[in-house]
C-alpha cells in the first residue's frame, strides 16, 4: 500500500498543504492566502487565528482531492524568524509578526552602538536582524511591557500551527538557532538571553525537538477542523529555508541552496561553524552540522512589483484570459534582453543586505529605453543581489553548483539568468514545492517510512533540469555586476537622507 505524507508550508502570503507519495511526487495541493496587515509604519503582521484557519482550509482542500487517502504523518514548516506569542494558556498574545517587519530597527541601532552585535556574532553565530525573535522581543519589552509580561510561550510560525494541530509546545533546532542558541553547543544559552537583556523569558522558550522526530499527534479538535485523522503523528519540522534545501535534496556540504522568493535566500551547509558578519551560522539538518545563510528581503518581490506597475493592463488581461503574463509580453521582454542596455536597478524595495536603510533605485535610464528595459533591469538586479550573498558564502564554502527554488525556478529564462550571472550550474528540482516536501520528508522519517533524512532525499528528491552558464553572457553580466556593486557603494551615503524624506523629516 502506498504511503502518503502531508507537508504544510505557511509562507508570508499563503499557506499550502501538499500531499506527497513516498517517492516525493505531489499528488494533491491545497492553498489559502493569509492577509498581511500593516497597522503602522514598519509593522507587518497577521492574525494568528486567521493563520490557523488558512492552514485548516488548505488541508481540507488537499484532502478533498484524495478522499480515500490515509495520511501516515504530517510535517510543518513556515516562514522563518518573526514572532508568534501566546499566553500561558496557549491563546494568541497579539498578532503574529512576520519576517518583513522592521519595527525593531532602533533596537538594532542601540545594540550596534553598545557593541552587542559583535558579541552576538561570536556567541550565536549571527548578528540579529530587525525581524529576529530576540529583536522583536526586545522591542515589545521596551514598547509594550504589558504584552511582554503576559508572554507564556515564544513560538515561530510553524510552531504555532503545530500547537493548533497537536497541543504540543515545541520548536526544532533550526528555528531555535535563529535567535536563542550558542553557535558552538547548538543548545539554548542563558548567556545569549543575558546579552539581549531577555533572561526573564527563559521559561517561555519551548523544548527543542529534532526536526524529524514526532512532536505530537493530531488532536480531536484539529481533526474536526481539518479532516485529518485524530492521532496522526506530526513531526517537529524545520525553518522554511532549511526545509527548502532538504526538499531540493541538499543535506550535505558543497552545494548552494538558493531560493528566489520574498527573501533572497542563499545558503550552504558546513561541518564546522564559520563566523562572519556577512552570513548567519545556524543549526543544520543534524547535530554537528551548520547552515550558513546569507539573506535579505530583496528578491522576487521586486519583480512582482515591477511587472504589476509596468504592465498593469497586461496583468489584468492575463488574469481575464487565464494565461501567463509572459504569454502577452514575452516578445517585448525578449527584445529588451536582446539589446545592449545601460539600465540597472537596486532591488531594495523591501530591504537590502546593508545595515543602512537602503532604498531601490534605477540607474542609466535614457529617453530611448522602454518599460521592458526597466523590467529587465529589475530581473538582473534581483539576481545580482543573490550573487552578492553567494560571493560571501563561497569565499569560505566553495561550491560549483546550486539548487534553485522559488519564483526563479518556474521560468527557464530566469533560471538561465541565474546560471549566467553566477557562472555555475543551476539545478531545478522536480518538485515545485520544495519547502513542503522537506517538511513531509521529516514526517516520513519520524514514522519510519524512511530510515533517515539521507534515505528520504535519495528516494524523493530529483533534478528536473540543469542550466549551464553561457560563457559570453557570463562575461557581459560579470562586467555589469561589478558596475552594479560600485553604484551600491557610491549611493550608500545618501540612503539615510532619502529615508528621512520618506518619513517626512526635513533634515
Amino acid at each position: 500500500m502506498e504511503t502518503y505524507l502531508l507537508g504544510i508550508d505557511s509562507g508570508s502570503t499563503a499557506t499550502k498543504a501538499v500531499i506527497f507519495d513516498s517517492s516525493g511526487r505531489t499528488v494533491a495541493i491545497g492553498s489559502r492566502r493569509v492577509a498581511q496587515r500593516q497597522p503602522r509604519a514598519r509593522h507587518v503582521e497577521r492574525d494568528m487565528r486567521e493563520t490557523w484557519d488558512a492552514a485548516c482550509g488548505a488541508i481540507r482542500d488537499a484532502l478533498s482531492q484524495l478522499p480515500d487517502v490515509t495520511i501516515a504523518a504530517i510535517g510543518v514548516t513556515g516562514h522563518g524568524d518573526g514572532l508568534y506569542l501566546t499566553d500561558c494558556a496557549g491563546e494568541p498574545l497579539g498578532a503574529g509578526i512576520l519576517s518583513l517587519d522592521s519595527r525593531a530597527f532602533d533596537v538594532l541601532e542601540h545594540w550596534r552602538d553598545e557593541g552587542v552585535m559583535d558579541r552576538a556574532l561570536a556567541l550565536t553565530g549571527q548578528r540579529p536582524y530587525a525581524y529576529a525573535a530576540v529583536s522583536l522581543l526586545k522591542w515589545i519589552q521596551l514598547n509594550d511591557p504589558n504584552r511582554f509580561a503576559n508572554i507564556g510561550h515564544v513560538l515561530f510560525c510553524k510552531d504555532w500551527l503545530r500547537v493548533c494541530l497537536t497541543g504540543t509546545f515545541a520548536t526544532d533546532p533550526t528555528e531555535a538557532s535563529s535567535s536563542f542558541t550558542n553557535v558552538h553547543t547548538q543548545t539554548y544559552s542563558d548567556d545569549v538571553l543575558a546579552l539581549y537583556g531577555l533572561t526573564s523569558i527563559r521559561y517561555a522558550l519551548p523544548d527543542i525537538v529534532p526536526s524529524a522526530a514526532q512532536a505530537g499527534r493530531i488532536s480531536a479538535q484539529a481533526a474536526a477542523q481539518t479532516g485529518l485523522k485524530e492521532g496522526t503523528p506530526v513531526a517537529c519540522g524545520l525553518h522554511d529555508v532549511t526545509s527548502g534545501a532538504v526538499g531540493m535534496g541538499i543535506i550535505e556540504t558543497g552545494v548552494l541552496a538558493v531560493t528566489a522568493g520574498t527573501f533572497s535566500i542563499n545558503e550552504t551547509l558546513s561541518d564546522q561553524p564559520r563566523l562572519d558578519a556577512r552570513w548567519s551560522c545556524r543549526h543544520g539538518t543534524r547535530p554537528g552540522q551548520w547552515m550558513n545563510m546569507s539573506i535579505s528581503p530583496a528578491s522576487s518581490s521586486n519583480v512582482d512589483w515591477a511587472l504589476r506597475e509596468l504592465f498593469q493592463h497586461e496583468t489584468h488581461e492575463a488574469t481575464r484570459r487565464g494565461c501567463s503574463l509572459f504569454d502577452l509580453i514575452g516578445d517585448e521582454f525578449q527584445a529588451a534582453f536582446d539589446e545592449p542596455s545601460s539600465v540597472m536597478f537596486h532591488p531594495f524595495l523591501f530591504g537590502s543586505p546593508f545595515e543602512q536603510p537602503a532604498s531601490a533605485s534605477f540607474f542609466g535610464v535614457r529617453s530611448w529605453h522602454r518599460r521592458a528595459h526597466l523590467a529587465r533591469a529589475v530581473l538582473e538586479g534581483m539576481v545580482f543581489n543573490h550573487r552578492l550573498h553567494i560571493e560571501a558564502l563561497t569565499s569560505a564554502f566553495p561550491a560549483q553548483r546550486a539548487g534553485l527554488t522559488g519564483g526563479g525556478s518556474s521560468s527557464p529564462m530566469l533560471a538561465q539568468l541565474f546560471a549566467d550571472v553566477l557562472g555555475i550550474d543551476i539545478d531545478i528540482p522536480e518538485s515545485q514545492e520544495a519547502s513542503a516536501l522537506g517538511a513531509a520528508l521529516c514526517a516520513g522519517v519520524s514514522v519510519g517510512t524512511f530510515a533517515s533524512l539521507s534515505d528520504a532525499v535519495s528516494q524523493a528528491c530529483r533534478v528536473q533540469r540543469t542550466h549551464t552558464p553561457n560563457t559570453d553572457a557570463h562575461a557581459r553580466l560579470d562586467h555589469a555586476y561589478r558596475l552594479w556593486s560600485q553604484l551600491a557603494v557610491a549611493i550608500q551615503p545618501l540612503w539615510p537622507a532619502l529615508d528621512r524624506l520618506a518619513s517626512g523629516e526635513q533634515q
